[in-house]
């Protein structure tokens, strides 16, 4: 393989159709989310939000096949996933969970390599267009330069964006991402979240749980809200996230505003629903 074609960006995929029908899922003989139909856009940004325990992760770990059903099915391109051998299924679809883990002393190029493992086998071993898929995730996550660091060693950041390369290595269709930007700075989490549009542009599905509502509106094409297990509001951004949306999943009074920038919705909250607002003391003036 040459150069140039080693260093080009990572290739254009084909869109894939991810959807739920009629998706039982739980704990124990417990649902915790309940006979779900959902329609995922192929090649858009979807952000999943709700409050806590409402189903999200549990969701997103059915769309990867870690999670199995209680019922109903989660379907890619109309097949059910459940019939996909575990390794065809991670050449199609690439999850990065809540809280991963690494080796210490693992550099970033080892961790990103990790990513090919779906396409090893007794009779494919580490090949040139392993190498070339390895150094593509590096290129589109900006790491070729903090390649050959120890993962322990870069910002928070950086190191998130070294876990998305490792699922953008794997060359899926699909890539989902649980909480991507959780315990990030406001500058982490716009170089991940601007990653999170690269891939999208490269025709991936991408499916990511959120918990800040105005940050979902900002950077997904595609909303689906969850509430006890339940879709509650589910399409573009500026089209669901109302004060009512905001009251209904959270039990707080706020004010939707649109962002004179981008246009979506910005949500600011005032207080919990049912509690009286209670004017604040102005400070003195002539105190320090």
């Amino acid at each position: 393989m040459s150069t140039l074609e080693a260093t080009r960006p990572a290739r254009a995929v084909d869109p894939a159709d991810l959807a739920t029908e009629r998706l039982d899922l739980g704990y124990d003989g417990t649902l915790v989310v309940r006979a779900l139909d959902l329609q995922l856009p192929p090649g858009e940004v979807t952000a999943i939000v709700g409050p806590n325990g409402c189903g999200k992760s549990t969701l997103l770990g059915a769309l990867a096949r870690v999670h199995g059903p209680q019922g109903g099915a989660v379907l890619l391109d109309g097949r059910d996933l459940a019939g996909l051998r575990p390794r065809d299924a991670a050449r199609r679809i690439g999850l990065l969970p809540q809280q991963a883990e690494a080796p210490d002393g693992l550099t970033v190029r080892d961790l990103v390599r990790y990513g090919r493992h779906p396409h090893q086998g007794l009779l494919r071993q580490w090949s040139p267009e392993d190498a070339a898929a390895v150094h593509r995730a590096l290129a589109a996550a900006d790491l070729l330069d903090l390649a050959d660091r120890p993962l322990d060693t870069l910002s928070g950041g950086q190191q998130q964006r070294a876990w998305i390369a490792m699922v953008v290595a794997q060359e899926t269709a699909v890539v989902l991402l649980d909480e991507p930007t959780s315990a990030l700075d406001l500058g982490h989490q716009l170089e991940v979240l601007d990653l999170v549009h690269d891939l999208a542009a490269q025709g991936r599905t991408v499916v990511l749980v959120l918990h800040d509502l105005s940050t979902a509106c900002r950077h997904a094409d595609h909303l689906v809200a969850l509430r006890d297990g339940r879709v509650v509001a589910e399409g573009t951004p500026a089209g669901v996230v109302t004060a009512e949306l905001v009251r209904d999943l959270y039990g707080v009074e706020a004010t939707v505003l649109r962002d004179p920038v981008a246009g979506t919705p910005v949500v600011c909250p005032a207080r919990r629903a049912g509690r009286r607002q209670e004017p604040r003391p102005h400070a003195d003036p002539g105190r320090r």
